[in-house]
Formats: structure tokens, C-alpha cells, sequence
């Protein structure tokens, strides 16, 4: 029998109503994820990383969030059609997610061990009711798996007389609370400093690896990436445009955007500073037909602008959605 991928999406839209009329932000996307690995998600702020992932775990605003196409499997799985009984178990010790600002993940009126030991209560198992002491125990083995000292005192306090590291450790430890088998970790350090950034970063691939639990790390910065990832899939707009092993994506990246995201990292070895990509993000209301990278592309072509490009498989690890790929097209 066929062991079903941990995470599918296949084909999703999602669209916002929004006054003046509706934002088309996630444009047919594809998703594929086997248990155990660790895959990026890439691309420019406000490009549907996160959208896709709040999707999965259906905590997206309906309305004025809509979709009106795709499937998301969770273990073969539709997340869509679960009941609200089902989606609480997913929630729990299937899928946890870290979302990327600590302050507002977490409530300010409730102290961190009310909230901790919310997490902890109503993700045990329906089988046996933990004891009130079973549940403080664990909320202070969370705190102590993130390297937070005086567990107890933490537990007592209230978000804001923490530190912004600290508050981020207390997310990572409240989402693995549960031994979930899937961790979203939605841009963990990007509200921190360099240096307490790379300390979560470091702390998260620890916690992860001794867990063996599977990661999707959305994230714009590409170092990020290749230190801590299996796959990576790079995202456009609302769309997919390539997907690849990391160390192949960073030896042959293909796509354009992609290329255009490679050379405006940069380098210790000097060579300038680049120029970036031209243009910007399109416009959800209304955006470009054909592929939406079209109007930002140094290498577009007429189909470029009247059909949306489908993969083109280049090796068993490594798709591209360009038509530069096609049978004909100008390739490298």
C-alpha cells in the first residue's frame, strides 16, 4: 500500500473580498511534502507564503477569505472538508505552527503558562485526561527545551515583560509542545536582531532534527534556506514557478525570478551590489495575464503574456514553470 504524501495541495485559489473588489492571491498553487522533510518556502513579503500556510490549517479569515478551488490533504487527508472535531486533532499533534511576530502570536491579557498549558491540554490525547501537575510539568519541560531559564517564574509572567527572543522561544517551545508531526515555522526570526535570530535558528534545527519532526520554513532569505532545507519551492505571486532539491536549486537555479532572487544576495567576495528585481509584486485586483512574472522579466516572450506556463520537469528533482523550458524555448 502506498504511504500518502504528509502534506498535499493541489490546485488552490484563494481570493479576499475587499472594497473596490477581490484579491486574487493564490493563483492554482501545488504543494507536495513526504514525511520527515524539511522544505522551504521562498519568495518576495506579501507573495502568498504565508496565505498558503494559514490555508493548510484553515485559521485564514472567512470571509473576507474565500476559496473557491483546491484541495489540501493532511495524511491523505482533505483539511477542507474536516469537521471542526478532526481539524482540532490536525491543529494539535499533527500540525503546529510558528507564526513570525511573537507579540501578537501571543495574548497579552493571559500569562505565557495559561496559554502553554492551554496548548498542552487540548492537544493530550482523548485516551487519558492529564492531571493539572502533568500539564505544569510539561509546560515547564517546554520552557526548558528552548533554553529559557526559571521556567516557573516564566510561566507567571505576561508576554510583554519578555523579550522579543524570548517571547520567540516561548512560541517554538509552545508549538512543539504538542509533538506535532508537521512544524510551519513562518519566518521565526524576522522581528529579532541578527545575532537572536541566528540563536533561534540554531535552537529550531536542534529541537527539529532530535524530534525528527518535518518543517516547512517560509522565508526571504535564501542562506536560511539552504543551511536548514531538503527541497525548496520558490513562489511568484501567487504561484509556484519552480521546485528543486536545495543544493540543486542553488548549483542551477532556472527560473528568472528565481535567478533575479540568486543575484541580489550579497556576496562576501564583493562584485557590487545588485539591482534587484524591477518592478514589483502585481497588483491582486488585477493581475497581469499569462504569467504573472511577465511584466518584471528580462527574458519574456509574447506566450509569456498570453498563457500561464505549466511544469516543465527537468530532472527527477528539479521542475520550472517558464516557458523558456518548453520544447524550443531558449533555454539556458
Amino acid at each position: 500500500m502506498t504511504v500518502p504524501p504528509l502534506i498535499e495541495i493541489k490546485n488552490l485559489y484563494v481570493h479576499f473580498s475587499v472594497y473596490g473588489g477581490r484579491l486574487k492571491v493564490l493563483d492554482g498553487v501545488d504543494f507536495v511534502m513526504r514525511s520527515g522533510e524539511k522544505v522551504g518556502l521562498v519568495g518576495e513579503t506579501g507573495c502568498g507564503k504565508t496565505t498558503t500556510m494559514k490555508a493548510i490549517l484553515r485559521v485564514l479569515p472567512m470571509p473576507p477569505a474565500r476559496i473557491p478551488q483546491g484541495e489540501i490533504y493532511f495524511k491523505g487527508r482533505d483539511i477542507l472538508k474536516m469537521n471542526a472535531s478532526d481539524l482540532q486533532q490536525v491543529r494539535g499533534r499533527g500540525i503546529s505552527m510558528i507564526f513570525q511576530d511573537p507579540t501578537a502570536a501571543l495574548n497579552p491579557v493571559f500569562s505565557v503558562g495559561q496559554q502553554l498549558e492551554a496548548v498542552i491540554h487540548h492537544s493530550a490525547n482523548r485516551g487519558r485526561q492529564l492531571s493539572r501537575q502533568e500539564i505544569h510539568q510539561r509546560a515547564i519541560a517546554s520552557l526548558q527545551e528552548v533554553a529559557l531559564a526559571d521556567p516557573e517564574r516564566l510561566l507567571r509572567s505576561y508576554p510583554i515583560q519578555l523579550s522579543g527572543g524570548m517571547r520567540q522561544r516561548v512560541c517554538i517551545g509552545m508549538a512543539l509542545a504538542t509533538g506535532p508531526e508537521l512544524l510551519i515555522a513562518d519566518e521565526p526570526g524576522t522581528s529579532l536582531d541578527v545575532t537572536i535570530q541566528d540563536q533561534i535558528l540554531r535552537l529550531l534545527r536542534k529541537l527539529v532534527e532530535e524530534k525528527n519532526t518535518s518543517v516547512i520554513l517560509i522565508t526571504h532569505t535564501l542562506g536560511i534556506v539552504r543551511e536548514t532545507t531538503d527541497r525548496v519551492y520558490v513562489m511568484y505571486a501567487g504561484n509556484i514557478v519552480e521546485v528543486a532539491a536545495t543544493n540543486e536549486l542553488f548549483s542551477y537555479p532556472l527560473h528568472p525570478y528565481t535567478r533575479g532572487l540568486m543575484d541580489a544576495v550579497p556576496r562576501l567576495t564583493g562584485g557590487g551590489v545588485s539591482d534587484g528585481i524591477p518592478g514589483r509584486i502585481p497588483n491582486y485586483l488585477n493581475p497581469p495575464p499569462g504569467c504573472r512574472f511577465h511584466p518584471r522579466c528580462p527574458q519574456a516572450m509574447d506566450i509569456c503574456r498570453q498563457e500561464k506556463p505549466s511544469f516543465y520537469k527537468l530532472s527527477e528533482d528539479h521542475e520550472v514553470a517558464c516557458f523558456l523550458y518548453q520544447e524550443g524555448g531558449k533555454g539556458t
